[in-house]
């Protein structure tokens, strides 16, 4: 039986440095800051991550700071028999800021939807709100 999957797409805009955007994902104290929830990270290619507060666990993959983060990436409420999903962000330097473009793959089908609210009410709207917050 094969396992089905989907793909999530998403690309986000945030007022700050592709380097900034970059640490708040990778560095553990930066993430708990924006995300409010517990994080770990040994960021360096083969190191492994948690984040909220052991909810999602992976291990990165590639790791090019400011540019791009590949990481195997899955949740505490992975479907038995399903591997880790494959989670991508390349970074670029936009006019006045940077765009995060998201390209989350291998994610068990009945999981998209939420996942992909997920992405939005978890990440991008704190994450947009920790950059607002960090320049006043």
């Amino acid at each position: 039986m094969a396992l089905k999957t989907g793909t999530i797409r998403q690309t986000v805009f945030f007022q700050t440095s592709p380097n900034d955007v970059y640490d708040a994902l990778l560095n553990p104290r930066k993430h708990g800051e924006f995300t409010g929830s517990p994080a770990t990270s040994d960021s360096r290619v083969g190191g492994r991550f948690t984040a909220w507060d052991g909810y999602i666990t992976g291990k990165h993959l590639e790791l090019v700071r400011g540019k791009r983060i590949v990481q195997e990436w899955k949740t505490s409420e992975w479907p038995a028999g399903y591997p880790p999903s494959r989670l991508q962000f390349n970074l670029s330097l936009k006019r006045g800021g940077t765009e995060l473009r998201m390209l989350h793959s291998k994610v068990p089908a009945e999981q998209v939807a939420s996942y992909r609210e997920g992405w939005v009410d978890s990440y991008w709207n704190p994450l947009k709100e920790y950059f607002t917050n960090k320049r006043r």
